[in-house]
């Protein structure tokens, strides 16, 4: 145990050196006009995340397959189900409240002059949020369960459908449980698919700070401080949200692990930093999975399950972030922000959290349906365009940290069934 916590920490330290470096080439690059370098410094960062997201599909189908194997029966299953999906609601519900009163406290859209922060929307940009606004949230919602069964799981493997993957290995894996002496070759393969995985993830993390280096100074180079200036109330109500939520969720760790907060933020540095640099919940997945085994002792069956559902559902951040915008934007244009139209918001924002994927800008597509729910102009999204890959950056983060809490959570309470 002691290895795996040096290892670790010597992980942690370079990948934070690595984003530290990335800043100041970053912030370099911006200021001396030379942001076109930062292309060259960037396919580093590419490679990394294409290695990343190669790893997340035999990652998922194995460790979900085995974590049924391993829980056994059908019974503990739908318990540690049951147990997971209460989580990540209450804590989204939790995020989305944290925002709501952050935005009404610090109102970071009064007095905002429109002109100057505004963005140009794309025709496709524009085109992706109408559809999704056009659904509207329980359409939305009843797609996400419809989209969630894949017609051809090979498909949705080839597409890195997650959820669908999820379902599949779900299925596949209960079937198995059931029928253990036909399967066994099966279960045999996904063993050791399992085991390939996370030698594999170990290989990819020796480049990880280089990638995350690269990724850092891209970003940087290409935002600088400028688009900040305009929507500085906004980011730090997003960030200050965030980080009060960062501290329920420090507090919810410590007294399910009994452990210090200290040693909780220690023990998930490696995947919050990675969530930080590449801004997907999906592709940080194998270190989540590394991190809360071997730093914070979790079950080998608990993160095999509660991961990948986290990684695809559990967006604390996201919902967060999208309350934050939408109210800002309301406050930008002057509308109506009633108590309802804020109860309105605080349901919409929860649930559509929950379709948003574990992907790069993805809470932008999902904000649209937040803002047809008050009513408010979807045009209103080119007001935080500038800024949003910044605060997607942190909000993955509080993302990842949530999955690691989550692991820690259903774990403690499945304790007392093992």
């Amino acid at each position: 145990m002691k290895s795996n916590s040096a290892n670790a920490n010597k992980e942690a330290f370079y990948i934070l050196v690595s984003i530290i470096l990335g800043l100041l080439v970053g912030f370099a690059l911006y200021y001396s006009g030379n942001q076109e370098l930062a292309n060259y410094i960037k396919p580093v960062g590419d490679v990394f995340l294409k290695f990343l997201k190669m790893i997340i599909v035999p990652l998922v189908l194995a460790s979900i397959f085995m974590a049924i194997i391993n829980i056994g029966s059908p019974d503990e299953l739908g318990s540690m189900g049951i147990r997971a999906m209460a989580y990540y609601f209450m804590t989204t519900a939790i995020a989305v409240f944290i925002g709501i009163i952050m935005v009404n406290l610090i109102q970071p859209g009064v007095g905002v002059d429109i002109s100057s922060i505004t963005s140009e929307l794309s025709e496709a940009q524009t085109q992706k949020f109408q559809n999704s606004a056009s659904k509207g949230l329980g359409s939305t919602i009843v797609g996400v369960l419809l989209d969630a069964i894949p017609t051809n799981p090979f498909k949705a493997m080839v597409d890195m459908k997650i959820l669908q993957i999820i379902v599949f290995s779900l299925f596949l894996g209960i079937v198995s449980l059931l029928n253990k002496k036909v399967a066994m070759p099966l279960i045999n393969f996904m063993e050791s698919l399992e085991k390939v995985s996370m030698i594999m993830i170990e290989v990819i993390m020796k480049i990880a700070p280089f990638g995350i280096f690269a990724l850092m100074t891209y970003v940087i180079a290409n935002s600088g401080f400028n688009a900040i200036y305009g929507l500085s109330k906004y980011m730090i109500a997003v960030i200050l949200g965030l980080f009060f939520h960062f501290l329920v969720l420090i507090f919810i760790a410590s007294w399910r692990h009994k452990s210090s907060p200290f040693f909780i933020i220690k023990s998930c540095i490696p995947p919050m930093l990675t969530a930080f640099s590449t801004a997907s919940s999906a592709s940080t997945l194998p270190i989540t999975m590394n991190a809360v085994q071997d730093n914070l002792g979790v079950n080998k069956k608990t993160a095999q399950f509660v991961l990948p559902l986290g990684a695809t559902i559990n967006m604390d951040g996201t919902a967060l972030y999208e309350s934050v915008a939408v109210i800002f934007i309301g406050q930008a244009y002057g509308l109506d922000l009633s108590i309802a139209n804020q109860i309105i918001i605080f349901i919409t924002a929860s649930l559509a959290a929950v379709g948003a994927a574990a992907i790069p800008g993805a809470g932008l597509v999902t904000m649209s349906i937040v803002l047809s729910a008050v009513g408010y102009p979807l045009e209103g999204i080119a007001l935080i365009l500038a800024v949003d890959r910044i605060l997607d950056m942190f909000r993955t983060m509080i993302n990842v940290f949530g999955d690691c809490v989550g692991t820690v959570v259903v774990d403690s309470f499945s304790k007392n069934d093992r």
